[in-house]
């Protein structure tokens, strides 16, 4: 827990040890923590370097009150995270000089290969201070669902997130897995039929693009930074963005469900999943099997759902249940 303070785990444990029993010796800790003498010697050296541990004359060690001692430490962090921003904004602010009114081709750099392109899909996350937005697209090619640890830190930091997906992402084995989970920390996504590119938009000061390659060729991407071409995947992202259909979690998430729900006088909860993936785009047997119920019992509650809205087909049951509120 104190390894952002620059305490590494096992000097952490001798400290707590330490708080947790005032007055012990070096020998008396390292046979409480069933450790060798001479690791918990250096641990106790470094605490006492840092202030977390003060030792006595007689041989016995004490530590210092945590809520100060670490709150010097953590007032330290801040400084240096303080002095850090400063250079970064100095820094930037250097760059955007130096490449002002230089060509586009300075502002372009060509990532190729697997490891390089998951490096600066992390790094134009890690990057963005107010807002992530991104396509996702089928197949999954350099980050496969559940390796993206840059998402919850950038929520985490307070940092908005919106996706558009296409409807294929939603059919891959993991991928309804992954866009719940993301809806459940409170990303936003969106639905369309299909997508130009895979991209990455960080604020609107980097973009990353992935490139498509042969069967067997190697993986590329463009990171661009900002510029008119930057501008212009922007305005496709909210193009896009506005014409997605909205993916709500209700839709997604398994749960029970009565099978005498179907004798209901309107739609019921299930039948409002149904159609909410529907109109995601998603096919009747990607539905079916999501929401675990056969395709027959699918197809059934729709032609149910047909009789109750008064219309002869499935478009014109979307169009009447995105107008009552039936999804």
């Amino acid at each position: 827990m104190l390894e952002s303070l620059g305490i590494a785990p096992e000097v952490e444990v001798v400290y707590r040890a330490v708080i947790g029993a005032p007055g012990s010796t070096a020998d008396g800790l390292a046979d409480a923590l069933a450790v060798p003498g001479a690791e918990v010697e250096a641990a106790l050296d470094a605490l006492v370097e840092v202030g977390l541990v003060l030792p006595d004359d007689d041989g016995t060690f004490h530590g210092a009150p945590p809520a100060v001692a670490l709150g010097a430490l953590i007032t330290e962090q801040h400084q240096g995270l303080r002095l850090a921003e400063q250079a970064l904004a100095s820094l930037a602010e250097q760059h955007r000089s130096a490449v002002a009114g230089r060509g586009i081709s300075d502002l372009i750099e060509v990532v190729t290969g697997l490891d390089a392109i998951r490096h600066r899909f992390q790094q134009v996350q890690h990057a963005a201070g107010e807002e992530l937005r991104m396509f996702v697209t089928s197949p999954y090619i350099a980050v496969r669902p559940g390796e993206n640890s840059a998402e919850p830190a950038a929520l985490e930091r307070g940092v908005g997130i919106r996706l558009v997906i296409e409807q294929a992402v939603l059919a891959e084995p993991e991928g309804t897995a992954e866009a719940i989970l993301s809806l459940r920390r409170g990303v936003r996504i969106r639905v369309v039929d299909r997508l130009p590119m895979k991209l990455v938009l960080a604020d609107t000061d980097l973009a990353l693009v992935p490139l498509e390659v042969a069967p067997g060729g190697e993986p590329g991407a463009v990171l661009l930074q900002r510029s008119g071409l930057l501008s212009a995947l922007d305005a496709l992202f909210e193009a896009l963005w506005t014409r997605g259909y909205p993916l709500e979690l209700a839709a997604l998430e398994e749960g029970e469900m009565s099978p005498s729900d179907i004798e209901t006088d309107g739609p019921s909860e299930l039948d409002r999943r149904i159609l909410g993936l529907l109109l995601a785009g998603l096919t009747d047997q990607v539905v079916a099997h999501q929401l675990g119920i056969s395709l027959r019992s699918l197809q059934r509650r729709l032609r149910r759902l047909q009789d109750l809205a008064g219309v002869d087909s499935r478009m014109q049951l979307g169009w009447y249940a995105a107008r009552h509120d039936w999804a």
